[in-house]
């Protein structure tokens, strides 16, 4: 029996076409290339030069089982993260738990803003509050497309603006390519003093983003339903590995150009420990062509991921507190904070780092459950996470945990 014209396919039917099921990863992959990423990455490859390659693969291969991780839940259960917290815990410890995510939601929209109000002043020297401004209302052009047109539709804008990210990124690398010793030498974990552990802390805490776990479980839930377990339920999962693993390919590939790039063109160069001072010795090296490159995927890092931030914030607030207010102006209220900051004359760089300290204080609140809740027997049934997974996923947890919390003491001592 054919399918009427617009009416969606079944889900046995799209199982059909594999890569027709790909996407959400993509969408929650935005968090891993955000401004904070761009940060971090050029900072180390600057100060380091490729000491630190080791990370960047770490961070995205954990990454990759924390997301995984997250859209089988959504998958087997029916629920997203938050929806299943909420199932387990006293009105009290809902709030609570709400409170914080939406703390960690609130500083994820900072750093995108901060991210995409720098771009805008290195493109067309708008001052950063109009720059703030502009990247919140084409934020919300976005979100217009998801409340208004649905899922797949907003999967494909974000996919095509990580795209613009990746280009803009990998420019550099391809213009001066980086030394192919050097890249392989930094694959050897090691630090070299305690400003390296530091950025070497803010890499992986920049990586693995709480939005990003508690988001992913309801994309992929939305888009795939939650099928009886069965060749379906199989495929779809199967397709799921799939997906998170070509998105963290992906988003692993740029985090790396960005140190890459900035070992190459920038190590020993003074003034590039902020976003401008890495754009203009860019600039100087590789030429205006590259640094406009590197300013168009840091604006499209900050319109993608404020947009994705927001998106997450409410499904968030839906789970937790079964609440809802309409998208756009979710997305008022979560500007005003960095608008406030911007408006304020507070360094970007700073902001920036202020804000990757609020994420980390989110991190062990996504991570702890996520585990603990993919292994549970009675909630998974025959998908629950196998032995040497649930090991695999505690050490994960553990670790991203403890390097947060190392980055937060680290910063706040100024050690």
């Amino acid at each position: 029996m054919s399918t009427a014209i617009g009416t969606p396919p079944s889900t046995a039917r799209r199982a059909r076409s594999f890569f027709a099921l790909l996407g959400p990863a993509f969408v929650a992959a935005i968090a891993y290339v955000d401004p904070g990423n761009v940060a971090s990455n050029i900072s180390a490859g600057a100060e380091f030069g490729y000491l630190l390659v080791w990370v960047i693969v770490l961070a995205n291969v954990m990454a990759g089982l924390v997301q995984f991780l997250s859209a089988k839940l959504g998958l087997v259960t029916g629920m997203s993260l938050p929806e299943a917290v909420r199932d387990r815990a006293s009105r009290p410890v809902r709030l609570a738990y709400w409170g914080q995510a939406e703390t960690v939601a609130m500083a994820t929209d900072l750093a995108e803003v901060v991210g995409g109000a720098i771009a805008l002043k290195l493109l067309f020297g708008l001052p950063l509050l109009v720059g703030g401004l502009i990247t919140g209302v084409v934020s919300m052009g976005l979100l217009l497309v998801q409340d208004r047109r649905g899922q797949r539709p907003f999967e494909r804008v974000i996919t095509g603006m990580l795209a613009v990210i990746a280009i803009g990124f990998l420019a550099s690398v391809v213009l001066s390519p980086p030394s192919a010793s050097g890249t392989l030498g930094g694959l050897v974990p090691r630090f070299d003093g305690a400003e390296s552990v530091l950025l070497a802390a803010a890499m992986i805490g920049a990586t693995v983003m709480p939005h990003a776990v508690y988001l992913h479980s309801g994309l992929a839930r939305d888009r795939h339903g939650s099928p009886a377990r069965g060749p379906v339920r199989v495929r779809l999962l199967n397709a799921t590995k799939v997906d998170v693993g070509l998105a963290m390919v992906l988003a692993g590939t740029v985090n790396l150009s960005m140190l890459l790039m900035a070992a190459n063109t920038l190590r020993g160069r003074e003034n590039v420990d902020t976003l401008e001072g890495a754009h203009a010795a860019v600039g100087d090296v590789l030429g205006p062509a590259a640094a406009l490159l590197l300013a168009i995927g840091l604006l499209a890092s900050g319109l993608a991921s404020t947009s994705v931030g927001a998106y997450a914030g409410a499904m968030i607030m839906e789970g937790l507190i079964q609440r809802r207010i309409p998208l756009l102006l979710r997305r008022v209220l979560t500007l005003v904070p960095a608008i406030v900051i911007l408006a304020a004359g507070v360094d970007p760089t700073r902001a920036l780092i202020i804000s990757q300290v609020v994420l980390s204080f989110g991190i062990p609140f996504a991570l702890i459950p996520l585990v603990r809740l993919t292994s549970d027997r009675v909630l998974m049934g025959a998908d629950v996470n196998h032995r040497g997974t649930t090991a695999l996923a505690w050490l994960v947890a553990a670790v991203i945990s403890a390097l947060n919390v190392l980055l937060i003491y680290l910063t706040v001592t100024g050690a």
